[in-house]
């Protein structure tokens, strides 16, 4: 543990969007990096997106904590919303059962705050993940750093770094809801 700056724990909802929020703020604190994503699928996608998580925590030396259970309680939590749009009242759903996860790991691990990647993709705003942060981080007892990684080419950045590291990008949120979305909508088929 370094002695000058304090723990985090970042909730890391896939490889490319951790590879800029981790470069930002490994400058402020001792990052450990939590893999909690029940949401995706199918499972070969799990698989793709947590072996670029992987290879994204090898190349820069990361520790990284991998829960790959909860995909059950996760089901329960959006059940009834499986027809919801992408951007709907299932992602703010998933968003909490997520950072649920992710606030007790950082109380256990003594983590007095945490934080999250999805804010950096487009298609998550700060101001929908942001309180199911401030809820999870009130009910475990620790701190939610709410911050708007798009921000500052924070996004631009993701994608400069994915490709120099060769991590697999995916076409979608990640659970399967959304990938049938992007299957159906405007763009199906580009």
């Amino acid at each position: 543990m370094s002695p000058n700056k304090p723990r985090l724990l970042l909730h890391c909802c896939c490889g490319p969007c951790a590879t800029a929020v981790y470069e930002r703020l490994a400058r402020q604190y001792e990052l450990v990096c939590y893999w909690f994503n029940p949401n995706i699928g199918p499972p070969e996608e799990f698989e793709r997106r947590l072996e670029a998580m992987r290879q994204l925590a090898g190349a820069v030396g990361m520790e990284l904590i991998v829960d790959t259970g909860g995909e059950d309680e996760w089901q329960q939590a959006v059940a009834g919303l499986e027809d919801e749009p992408e951007g709907g009242a299932r992602c703010d759903v998933c968003f909490l059962a997520r950072l649920r996860h992710a606030a007790r790991k950082a109380r256990e691990l003594g983590c007095e705050v945490f934080t999250t990647t999805l804010t950096i993709s487009p298609h998550k705003p700060l101001e929908r993940v942001a309180p199911a942060g401030e809820q999870a981080a009130a009910q475990a007892g620790v701190r939610f750093l709410a911050e708007d990684f798009k921000k500052k080419d924070g996004f631009r950045r993701s994608v400069e770094l994915s490709k120099q590291y060769g991590l697999h990008r995916q076409r979608y949120c990640g659970c399967v809801y959304s990938m049938r979305d992007v299957e159906t909508g405007p763009d199906a088929g580009e």
